[in-house]
């Protein structure tokens, strides 16, 4: 699981994109993690824009992962982490665990898939912590 993730490190932020090397958002580092170790996507994924959360305001990425990922107590190794960004607004950011202090996920801010520190700044902001079913590191 963890290596499946780091081999996603320096991808290219992408909006939509789902592709290893060439392009993925948060939500695409996830499915293609998910393509890899699970199989095909189950469900089809609607178009999004990037302020999708706030202008719809509906937990749709809390709700899908919920249906989709096994819920789980704590981080650990290879969990899936879902983040609110602030009080009020809907869940709308992924990651993935690489230990209890670390996660891989993609954000426009680093420009591509990068691992780095779960600090208190993303600690703090985590709503959801799952993991890929049937899935064992």
């Amino acid at each position: 699981m963890v290596a499946a993730a780091r081999a996603w490190v320096g991808t290219p932020y992408r909006h939509r994109a789902s592709k290893k090397g060439a392009g993925a958002d948060c939500v695409g580092l996830v499915r293609g993690i998910w393509r890899e170790l699970v199989g095909p996507e189950r469900v089809a994924l609607p178009n999004y824009a990037p302020n999708w959360a706030e202008a719809g305001g509906e937990e749709l990425l809390l709700t899908a992962l919920s249906q989709l990922f096994v819920p789980v107590e704590k981080v650990s190794q290879g969990a899936v982490l879902v983040f609110r960004w602030r009080r009020g607004v809907a869940a709308k950011h992924t990651g993935i665990a690489v230990s209890e202090d670390r996660f891989i996920h993609a954000y426009d801010g680093a420009g591509c898939v990068a691992e780095g520190p779960l600090v208190p700044f993303w600690r703090r902001r985590i709503v959801g912590v799952f993991a890929f079913p049937g899935v064992m590191d």
